[in-house]
């Protein structure tokens, strides 16, 4: 009955038009209303780039690597497109209409591990080489194209049944044209393969607007890039694509980013795939020589480009692993890896600023070098303490650390319980830190751990979640901020959940040691505190304290705690984890815990 209340209070949260959206989108397509049930499609054949397609191999062989950590050797001929790399099973999805395919089919898995290669973004490595002179990867981007269309028939099997999917792979094709010429060269092939893909995303835009999240920025942009590119060469049906999708994009990022930059997700990562996408629209809005976005939307999309300055570490590019992360890296050109953040923010903020975020030369700058966007002279400004209010977020920064106070500001769907978390980092190692997302489809243990309170340095009541999970991607009564307090090394914030339980935390950052003090009451039988601290060998130097030899972990309360160390996970990769220490204090009556991190200097 709990469960059912908690639904009902949450429905209107969600926004009644964005849940009708999504009602009409299921039942079109269950019905066979939608005319997405209708389309059909000749194969998609090439030439799509090149004319050849010889079986020379290449000096350097191929690899796809999953989610910034999983690498797999390719043959020259094709990745294996409904292999999973984990297990090696192949599927047989491929020949069923994608709507008959559930979301979570048994035979399928994580769909995530089959939608990664065929998302494209090879694409820019190949047209990247082939570019620069390597003879064969031209070919080889050829035939892999050719093959994926081959295997993957129009609107069948899995790889058709998002339509986010859909258009990241345009996407990824529009840029590639870029990279190896005019986009009005475009082979029949290619406008074809553009032209299906735009036909099975403009039917069900509706359900990626009335998600409010990235799906609708990603699709919109599609439409925005493939209807321009199709009108281009002279394909008259592009021209309502291309309306249909400026009209999306400009309502997307109005309604999705704060005036603070802050992004309905509350991730850090959908953060910089929300700004890669508004990038590589932007890039081909200047290259065609479209008609400007609206200045409300460079505005919003340098805020977004600011927020994420703020967030990351200006010499690692890491971040708070804030936030679902579910590995997802569109606009990937250069060799930085996968959790370093600078080259979007570099580019969101040429692009959308004219202003570098770094200088100097580094990999920050590749993907607009590729492209071929001047560099300005401009240079922002250190990054300092700044409280991002829009979405939720403290920043705070002392000599060489900075710590962030995270606190609800709820307007769209939460997807974690990381009321008042703090993270803790310094000279660009996460010391307290988030556990991450690790897997949305490895059971409801693991989908509990890393997205409910235990995932997070901030505090249980009562053995629970600070909002129950209403579904896999749903958490219902909503918490809410009372009081928020910014100051240059202070922040803190109060939380009351829905069952009375309140939690007021303050935070304080030196040069040389972090203070929190949580003040906890309301609860009926015990709260329970975590620190997730980063790797290495913890122990005990006293009932209160520990250490591992160089920084220090001290805890003190007037009311009697218990305080222990066990081993947790952290996910910094989608479908990676990794044991790290945390400590537990729990307590069972009202109280302030006051928690010092230090280290030497």
């Amino acid at each position: 009955m709990r469960r059912l209340w908690g639904l009902m209070r949450t429905i209107p949260r969600l926004g009644l038009s964005s849940i009708a959206r999504v009602m009409v989108y299921r039942l079109g397509v269950r019905s066979g209303i939608n005319p997405v049930r209708r389309l059909t499609s000749a194969p998609f054949d090439g030439p799509f780039f090149t004319e050849e397609v010889g079986d020379v191999e290449r000096k350097q062989p191929a690899t796809l690597v999953y989610f910034g950590w999983l690498e797999q050797p390719v043959t020259d001929q094709a990745p294996a497109w409904f292999r999973n790399p984990l297990t090696g099973r192949e599927i047989t999805a491929a020949s069923r209409p994608w709507w008959t395919i559930p979301d979570f089919d048994p035979e399928v898995g994580d769909i995530k591990l089959l939608w990664e290669p065929s998302r494209f973004g090879w694409c820019l490595d190949l047209a990247l080489a082939a570019r620069d002179g390597d003879a064969q990867a031209g070919p080889q981007m050829e035939r892999w194209l050719r093959d994926w269309c081959a295997r993957n028939p129009a609107y069948n099997g899995p790889n058709w049944k998002c339509g986010q999917e859909a258009s990241i792979r345009v996407l990824h094709l529009a840029m590639a044209s870029l990279l190896l010429g005019e986009p009005e060269q475009a082979a029949p092939g290619l406008a074809d393969l553009i032209a299906g893909h735009l036909r099975r995303i403009a039917p069900t835009i509706g359900y990626a607007i009335g998600q409010d999240n990235n799906h609708g920025t990603s699709e919109a942009a599609a439409l925005f890039v493939g209807g321009s590119w199709l009108t281009r060469i002279g394909r008259s049906e592009g021209s309502r694509w291309l309306a249909l999708g400026r009209y999306w994009l400009e309502n997307r990022v109005d309604r999705l980013i704060a005036a603070d930059g802050s992004f309905s997700q509350y991730s850090l990562n959908y953060h910089r795939m929300t700004l890669d996408t508004l990038v590589m629209a932007e890039i081909w809005r200047r290259r065609l020589e479209l008609t400007d976005f609206s200045a409300a939307f460079r505005s919003r999309a340098e805020a977004a480009s600011l927020w994420l300055y703020n967030m990351i570490d200006p010499l690692g590019g890491d971040g708070p692993n804030v936030g679902a992360n579910d590995g997802a890296h569109l606009f990937r050109i250069g060799t930085a890896p996968y959790r370093d953040y600078r080259p979007t923010v570099q580019a969101s903020s040429v692009l959308f600023g004219a202003t570098r975020a770094y200088g100097g030369e580094g990999d920050w700058n590749r993907p607009l070098l590729a492209f071929g966007v001047d560099l300005p002279d401009a240079v922002r400004a250190p990054a300092g303490s700044v409280r991002l209010d829009d979405g939720g977020y403290m920043i705070l920064r002392c000599g060489r650390a900075a710590a962030m106070l995270r606190y609800p500001r709820f307007r769209f769907r939460p997807s974690q319980c990381d009321a008042l978390h703090v993270d803790l980092w310094r000279d660009h190692e996460n010391l307290l830190g988030d556990a991450g997302t690790y897997s949305y489809n490895d059971g409801d243990v693991w989908l509990d751990y890393f997205g409910g309170n235990a995932g997070h340095n901030n505090i249980a009541f009562d053995g629970r979640n600070a909002m129950p999970r209403l579904g896999r991607f749903l958490f219902g009564d909503w918490l809410q901020t009372g009081d928020a307090v910014f100051g240059a090394q202070t922040g803190e914030a109060i939380v009351t959940d829905a069952q009375g339980a309140c939690h007021h935390r303050k935070i304080q950052l030196n040069a040389d040691r972090l203070v929190i003090t949580d003040s906890v009451s309301g609860f009926r039988k015990t709260a329970r505190l975590q620190w997730r601290l980063r790797p290495g060998d913890w122990r005990h130097d006293g009932p209160c304290d520990i250490t591992d030899g160089q920084h220090r972990l001290r805890v003190a309360s007037p009311a009697a705690i218990k305080l222990e160390i066990a081993t947790g996970w952290r996910s910094l990769f989608y479908l990676s984890k990794e044991p790290i220490p945390v400590v537990s204090v729990t307590l069972s009556e009202p109280a302030n815990i006051t928690t010092c991190y230090s280290w030497t200097a």
